[in-house]
């Protein structure tokens, strides 16, 4: 099945601005996992994002009890199409599930509570860690200019696979 909406998760905004481009580009409905409650009867197919913390989609587990998700987007900071199999296995998906990972960003600022903490925390080990690194791949040099100075990786580009995977289910429904 095709899903027809698109029902996300977001923290700090970045989750959001993917749901958005992608409602945009697909012309599918765009909701929060709380709008989609009160708006899409349970069992509707949908395209989730959510954003990851330790490699788990936030808010999956929930979406998946309630709606049929047809492919899962996790955002985070690693670079596109990075950590695949650990977001598989951390989110216990089936191997038929379409899963995508996109780059957002970091900005300490956005964060509250024990999240803030904790990567006030990531900051400082992780930062200290590749500055120090002598042999840096430039994946850890955009990690690191991410963790120092924060900044968003939100771009279409990041969708080409997405797209292409709903391109795909929109011609096998035809």
């Amino acid at each position: 099945m095709t899903p027809n909406a698109i029902v996300y998760t977001s923290n700090t905004g970045y989750t959001e601005q993917y749901a958005m481009l992608l409602g945009k580009a697909t012309g599918l409905p765009v909701y929060t996992l709380a709008e989609a409650e009160a708006k899409l009867a349970p069992g509707n197919h949908i395209l989730y994002l959510g954003w990851l913390m330790a490699g788990k989609v936030q808010g999956y587990g929930k979406a998946a009890r309630r709606y049929h998700v047809e492919a899962l987007c996790g955002v985070g900071m690693g670079a596109t199409g990075s950590q695949l199999e650990d977001v598989r296995k951390t989110n216990r998906l089936p191997g038929t599930m379409p899963v995508f990972t996109l780059q957002g960003g970091f900005d300490l600022s956005r964060l509250r509570g024990v999240y803030r903490l904790m990567m006030t925390v990531m900051v400082k080990t992780a930062g200290k860690g590749l500055t120090e690194k002598q042999d840096r791949t430039p994946e850890e040099d955009d990690m690191l200019d991410m963790l120092l100075h924060g900044g968003s990786r939100v771009s279409g580009e990041n969708l080409t696979a997405v797209l292409q995977w709903y391109g795909m289910k929109q011609e096998n429904m035809r």
